[in-house]
């Protein structure tokens, strides 16, 4: 029972240890020890004592804190007992419901396990050793792979089980907090949850074999795979048989739609039939009509031919009566050839109904007039014949066409001349009419035989002609194209049109542009789809950026020629890829002809993604496409839409979300700097394009709020009091003016406090923004509408009165509720409030008060990172030149005060606010007040007014102010004191790289002055000391300076410098030998080994290599005076090679370490 108990316990301390349960592991350790059983501790003590896991002066240094009262851990420790009895019976209960419901299988569990066991030892003792047990060496801890979760809570559990019935209490209470992912309550119905689990665990470990473990682990894993692929499979399935549904209702779609198709074939088909058939007959009758018309012109010629009597009464009886006769025969062919005529024309047209004249006693001018009218109405069909034959003109070719055409013309001619060749008086007019036909028949085949010249001309003309006079051409292009009948020519023809010139300027661009218009006017709807447009799109992936500038003019001025279906379909997504051009002018041109298209488009069902290509367009990168948009697109958008709201909604979930996809500046939880963004190059250029977007679509708000008010009393555009009065007080809808103050206000703030101190471009955008609604809405709402959302939002108290009962909630939402959300809302709204609001020219006198409350009054009452966040508060509203009279009357009062952390506070304000001040102010306001505050006893004055002048230093060059600037440096540095040195120098050197050689020299001439001076004693001073004139040589030497400068001020500095070692950096050391080498020449071989024989180490060159020199003297060496005399020219220099000497130090060092390594192993 020992070993059995020792064999648990040994397998819990590796489960604890292997598994990171330190905790419990040392709890463990204690119990064995007070139990006595010190030889299962052995393992733990052995790890507790092992200094690599615990060093000793951690522990030292946990010892030394404070211990809790023992008291009161004693009388925690009776309540967790407490706790732990009430959880040990509500566990207890909750086990044995569990247990009595898993009686039965566990009863089946363990008699199978009864069984194999049974089973095995049968086979043992008729086999022999055959089976052997399985060990812990055969297979290792991580042969299995990690744990699994189901794996580790079985484990846990059970080990938690055991440490209880072992008695074990405290490190199973530790083991119980120590295991915070799984609720160890709760031991989910499984195989592995049995009573007294871990000793079955190790039955069963110590009954199984090795080859067996291996078979069932590649089982479980084998099954694992199948299961996942067995999911795979199902998913796979499931998409493929959504697939089959919807290939399968495709499918049923085209099937009835083919079928409707054919239906219609065939009906055309036997349309077509009826057609030919009704053609047939009545072309037959046509022709019966022409033989019967001929047969009676031939019989009145004959009877003209006769010669003229006087005939006898009953003669003339009997010709009238054959006159009556012939009459109505001639109505009968009338009526015959009308109807047949109108048969033909399929109520096209109608022709015109053919006078009788009256019958005399003349005869022969009564048939010749009925003659003449038959003739008349026969030129009639034979017109109709010809308009009917020459319907399909474009079908055919030029020869036949003409070929035809004279047939019908000779046809004609034949039945006008039958008189022995002359013809009738009376049918001149015909044969007039018929030349006219003739000389257009002969013009159409001249015309048809020209273009036909022309155009197999042109392409070969285009290549010779000089490019910039190739527009030229653009007539006979268009009517080539215009006139041609084939249409492979045209197409030929229409690429040399858009091929013309390789790579057009804008004019021309702008003649072929217009060309192309001219001829969609010309051809009409179905050849501008099918011939000019394919054309055009062909060039929208060419190299070049001018060929597809083409294509995105014409989807915008060609769109007014196609069909309406069009324009929104397959137009709208060429605009879409031009768009993602990587050509700006393009990007450009897509942006203004997209304007141009919405006007045209049928209805707004793709209002959406045109929404979402102008946000993009806004977006891009190009300021050019931006300024595009936001002129063109934009009030299209809104006409064309008009839905403001929708892009204002959307407009400001893109500039919050820009700003809260970047990391944050801060990776410490709960800090302020951990809710600031830092913004990358594309999310600031977005936001603040975003920004003007909001600011040009304000007019269209403003509109809105005037066309959708509800009261009455709206006399201007300006928002009055009795306005904001009835608002207040009566309940009505009026979103668009809430819109304002209930989302846009907020979500700026929201806005604003993500945005570190430094995105000074993005606030003053905001601010800009709120400026502008306070002079387009009226001082009135400024007042009470603006000024109080604001207010709340930075931590004060505000007045509600005109806003409605369902408003305030919202606006009192905006008061920070926790210390950091008040330092965010003081760093990041309050220069909103100050600028943007108080900054408006009607609120100059409360911008004044409220800073003077600010900086004077409540200044003893905010802490020191709240003097830092106001000072940047007042540093922004520096930005704006009309407050700088304000922020300097405020400065002269805390300088007059006797309160000194008010005169340290306007030494901090002066420096911040230099960069935005011009040389005159500095002159006449910045410079006095530092003068004031440098002659102050008080130190804390004096040294923050020195940091102040080098933040002038740096800011200006004027020389009067680097004259001040060098009379008051001298004035600070006359009492000698460590501090006034360090200060002066470190604020000069921020200075050096933009001030002028006067105050660079007046620099070096005081650092070789300090370092040729005796040093203080203080190491830790002279270290001090020699890092502030190190990094003061350094920037130094990274600018021109004159040759006198370095030999008389920079190189003895140096040498002066190099002689205090123990004072000087490594890397200090490094940079400054290297300058010293550059800028002596040769001699600093010499000079290193007179300082090395002086210091009696070893030159700093000859340490690379590992040489040594005896030591001299211990005799202290003098401080090297300036050399002014007979001093050797320094070597050449540039600028660029001292710049980056600085940076090289750690380089050398890096490369002098990795040689002394290398050199050992060699």
């Amino acid at each position: 029972m020992d070993v059995e108990r020792s064999s648990l316990c040994n397998c819990v301390v590796n489960f604890l240890l292997e598994e990171n349960y330190l905790l419990s592991a040392f709890e463990l350790l204690h119990e064995l020890l007070d139990d006595g059983r010190d030889n299962q501790a052995i393992r733990l003590k052995q790890f507790f004592s092992d200094p690599t896991h615990f060093p000793p002066d951690q522990i030292s240094r946990f010892n030394s804190l404070r211990v809790a009262d023992p008291q009161s851990l004693f009388e925690e420790k009776e309540s967790l007992e407490e706790k732990l009895a009430v959880r040990e019976y509500e566990l207890r209960l909750a086990q044995e419901d569990i247990l009595n419901l898993k009686a039965e299988l566990l009863k089946k569990t363990e008699s199978n396990v009864e069984e194999s066991t049974g089973l095995n030892a049968v086979t043992n003792a008729n086999n022999g050793p055959v089976v052997q047990p399985l060990k812990r060496d055969d297979i290792s801890f991580s042969d299995l792979g990690p744990l699994k979760d189901n794996e580790r809570l079985d484990i846990n559990c059970a080990v938690k089980e055991y440490l209880l019935i072992a008695g074990y209490r405290l490190t199973a209470m530790t083991f119980y907090e120590e295991v915070t992912d799984q609720n160890l309550d709760v031991w989910e119905n499984s195989s592995a949850c049995v009573p007294d689990a871990l000793r079955h665990y190790y039955y069963q470990f110590l009954s199984s074999t090795a080859e067996a473990a291996e078979e069932k682990i590649a089982m479980q894993r084998q099954n694992e795979s199948l299961l996942k692929e067995t999911d795979r499979l199902k998913s796979n399935g499931q998409s493929l048989i959504k697939s089959k549904e919807i290939s399968e209702a495709q499918v049923i779609a085209l099937t009835r739609s083919l079928e409707v198709l054919q239906k219609d074939i065939k009906d055309k088909e036997k349309m077509v039939q009826g057609l030919k058939k009704t053609l047939e007959s009545e072309r037959k009758n046509l022709n019966d009509c022409r033989a019967e018309i001929t047969s009676l012109k031939m019989h009145i010629e004959g009877s003209r031919s006769g010669k003229i009597v006087f005939p006898t009464d009953s003669a003339l009886v009997q010709e009238n009566g054959d006159i009556r006769d012939l009459s109505e025969e001639v109505d009968m062919l009338k009526a015959k050839t009308s109807e047949s005529v109108k048969r033909e024309e399929g109520n096209e047209g109608e022709i015109d109904e053919v006078e009788e004249s009256q019958v005399n006693d003349n005869a022969s001018s009564l048939v010749v007039g009925s003659l003449a009218d038959l003739v008349t109405a026969d030129s009639v069909i034979m017109e109709k014949q010809l308009s009917s034959d020459t319907t399909n003109i474009s079908e055919k070719g030029p020869e036949d066409l003409l070929t035809s055409l004279s047939e019908i013309g000779f046809a004609v001619s034949e039945n006008l001349y039958k008189d022995n060749g002359k013809p009738s008086p009376d049918s001149d007019s015909l044969i007039i009419k018929s030349d006219i036909l003739n000389a257009e028949l002969n013009t159409e085949k001249m015309g048809v035989g020209t273009i036909q010249i022309l155009s197999d001309a042109l392409p070969k003309i285009v290549p010779y002609v000089l490019i910039n006079h190739r527009e030229e051409l653009l007539p006979l292009i268009m009517c080539a194209i215009e006139r041609h009948p084939d249409g492979a020519t045209r197409d030929s023809l229409t690429h040399t049109l858009f091929n013309l010139i390789k790579r057009p300027d804008e004019k021309q661009r702008r003649i072929i542009m217009d060309a192309c218009v001219t001829l969609a006017k010309n051809v009409g709807e179905l050849r501008t789809e099918t011939e000019l447009l394919p054309q055009c799109w062909e060039q929208v992936n060419h190299m070049y950026e001018e060929r597809r500038l083409l294509v995105a003019q014409s989807c915008g001025e060609l769109a007014e020629f196609v069909r309406p279906e069009i324009r929104d379909s397959l137009i709208l997504s060429i605009v879409q890829q031009l768009i993602e051009d990587s050509a700006t002018v393009v990007r450009e041109a897509a942006a203004h002809n997209l304007a141009l298209l919405l006007a045209l488009f049928p209805n707004t069902d793709k209002y959406f993604k045109v929404e979402e290509m102008m946000f993009q367009l806004v977006c891009d990168p190009s300021g050019v496409v931006g300024e595009t948009t936001m002129k063109d697109l934009i009030p299209a958008l809104l006409n064309w839409g008009n839905k403001l709201d929708h892009i204002l909604q959307v407009l400001l979930s893109h500039v919050v979300g820009s700003v809260q996809r970047c990391p944050p500046l801060s990776g410490v939880e709960g800090s302020v700097e951990s809710h600031l963004q830092v913004l990358g190059e594309r999310e600031r250029w977005n936001v603040d394009v975003l920004l003007r977007l909001l600011a040009a679509l304000l007019s269209f708000v403003h509109q809105k709020v005037v066309e959708t008010c509800p009261f009455s009393s709206l006399d201007s555009t300006r928002i009055s009091l009795s306005l904001l009065e009835q608002y207040a007080g009566e309940d009505m809808e009026w979103s668009a003016f809430e819109w304002l103050h209930i989302e846009c206000f907020p979500t700026l703030i929201q806005l604003s406090s993500l945005l570190p101190q430094k995105e000074d471009n993005l606030r003053n955008r905001v601010t800009k923004f709120l400026l502008a609604v306070a002079e387009l809405f009226g001082e009135a709402y400024l007042t009470h509408i603006m000024l109080p959302v604001f207010s709340v939002a930075v931590g004060e108290n505000a007045d509600f009165k005109f806003f409605p009962f369902k408003a305030q909630s919202k606006i009192r939402g905006l008061r920070p509720q926790s210390i950091v959300a008040q330092r965010l809302a003081t760093m990041c709204v309050l220069p909103l409030l100050l600028a943007g609001i108080l900054g408006h020219p009607s609120k100059r006198e409360n911008l004044m008060e409220y800073l003077r409350n600010l900086l004077i009054q409540n200044a003893g009452q905010d802490s020191q990172s709240a003097k830092h966040e106001i000072i940047g508060c007042v540093r922004f509203i520096c930005t704006y030149e009309e407050n700088h009279n304000i922020i300097f009357n405020i400065l002269w009062e805390m300088i007059a005060s006797s309160d000194v952390n008010l005169q340290v506070n306007a030494a901090n304000i002066l420096k911040v606010i230099v960069p935005y001040v011009d040389a005159k102010v500095a002159s006449a306001h910045v410079l006095p007040a530092l003068v004031t505050l440098g002659s102050d006893q008080n130190l804390n004055v004096k040294y923050a007014s020195i940091d102040a002048f080098g933040a002038i230093a740096q800011h200006f060059k004027n020389e009067m102010i680097v004259d001040k600037i060098r009379i008051q440096m001298d004035a600070f540095l006359e009492d000698g004191s460590h501090e006034a040195t360090i200060a002066v120098v470190r604020a000069l050197l921020v200075a050096v790289p933009h001030t002028t050689d006067k105050l660079r020299d007046y620099l070096m001439s005081k650092i070789f002055h300090f370092t040729a001076s005796a040093s203080p004693s203080d190491i830790t001073r002279r270290r001090e000391r020699a890092n502030a004139f190190c990094e003061s040589i350094r920037a130094l030497d990274a600018t021109d300076l004159s040759a006198s400068s370095v030999r008389d001020f920079l190189l003895p500095a140096i040498q002066n410098l190099l002689k205090d070692s123990d004072a000087l950096d490594p890397a200090h050391k490094e940079a400054l030998e290297i300058i010293l080498k550059e800028r002596s020449g040769g001699a600093f071989d010499a000079i290193s080994k007179v300082m090395g024989a002086h210091l009696g180490i070893a030159s700093s060159v000859s340490s690379f290599f590992g040489e040594r020199k005896k030591e001299s003297g211990d005799s202290p060496s003098e401080a090297v005076v300036s050399p002014k005399a007979a001093a050797q020219p320094p070597v050449e220099d540039t600028r660029f090679r001292r710049i980056m000497r600085g940076g090289f130090s750690d380089m050398l060092r890096g490369r002098n370490k990795s040689s002394e390594e290398v050199q050992p192993s060699e």
